[in-house]
């Protein structure tokens, strides 16, 4: 009987642990590591350790108990203007807490695949991020996640950072559900028109991931001729637009009559800078997978269509 195949998901009770973790259930034996629980369903919790991961011992105890495979870190601290405020806890989820996962790993000889972001970047460049691209980041937020980047590439060996950008699903708090909710009250809004990206449904980041996953099991199975399957790698929705023509493509087909307006980024006047524009080139992940995500577009309608707060 062929191996069934243990991974951990650390950041389980969140938007793209829990999406992750339905995308995983019906191949994998799935364990699940947070700091809190969540409403998931009881079942979905008996393999759900609660753990600390700032805490070193208490985290290579906790990995080392489910001795995995395959760990993958989607927990973290994303709240950039937060962040921005509280330099100590961004550095101390994000760094830290990443630097501790990696080493768990190493200790039971486990795969990791670590969510890391588009805002490494400064988004100075005119073309889509390629992963041998300079790092330049603008915010507290994006230097923690970079510094647990090279947290990972320090401990381990057996490796996968995955970058990806603009994040929304239902299990937490997102970009189109905030202009779907003010939509409700307000005839019209001012979204950031200089800022370019590319948005990233949770589910549509989960089959990525379960692609990975799979490519990873398989070449584990036989010969690697690939001098090195591991290191860094893009992987978003297809497409790229601005936080204003998102939010206008969002209310147009939540068949909304509130009306958007754009402004700049400097009207904002939030703490956090963000890169103008922080598209990833998904070529390499493309080629090393044989997975192509969807244009933004159509995982939005699909998103909607799910039951977004309408």
């Amino acid at each position: 009987m062929p191996k069934r195949h243990k991974i951990l998901i650390t950041g389980a009770s969140g938007m793209l642990g829990r999406d992750l973790s339905q995308e995983l259930s019906s191949e994998f034996e799935l364990w699940g590591l947070d700091i809190v629980t969540s409403n998931q369903k009881p079942e979905a919790r008996k393999k759900l350790i609660i753990c600390d991961i700032y805490d070193r011992n208490e985290t290579i105890k906790a990995v080392s108990t489910v001795k995995p495979d395959i760990v993958v870190h989607t927990a973290a601290w994303t709240d950039v203007d937060r962040c921005e405020l509280d330099k100590k806890k961004a550095y101390r989820v994000n760094s830290k807490g990443t630097e501790n996962i990696a080493l768990a790993c190493k200790a039971c000889d486990a795969a990791l695949i670590y969510i890391s972001t588009d805002f490494v970047f400064d988004g100075r460049k005119k073309r889509p991020y390629r992963e041998v691209d300079k790092t330049n980041p603008l915010s507290v937020y994006a230097s923690s996640k970079l510094e647990g980047e090279r947290a990972v590439r320090k401990a381990l060996k057996k490796y996968f950072i995955l970058r990806t950008s603009w994040l929304y699903g239902r299990h937490g708090k997102n970009f189109v559900d905030t202009v779907l909710t003010k939509a409700k009250t307000e005839k019209i809004l001012k979204v950031v028109g200089d800022q370019i990206g590319s948005p990233t449904y949770t589910k549509d980041l989960a089959k990525a991931i379960h692609a990975l996953v799979n490519t990873i099991v398989t070449s584990n199975q036989k010969p690697v001729t690939r001098k090195n399957i591991y290191g860094i790698y893009h992987v978003s929705n297809y497409g790229s637009v601005s936080w204003y023509r998102y939010a206008k493509e969002i209310l147009r087909l939540a068949r909304s009559k509130t009306r958007v307006l754009p402004i700049s980024s400097t009207g904002l006047n939030r703490p956090a800078m963000r890169p103008a524009m922080s598209i990833l080139d998904n070529g390499k992940f493309i080629k090393f997978t044989h997975f192509k995500t969807r244009h933004w577009r159509e995982a939005l309608k699909d998103y909607l269509l799910r039951g977004a707060i309408c």
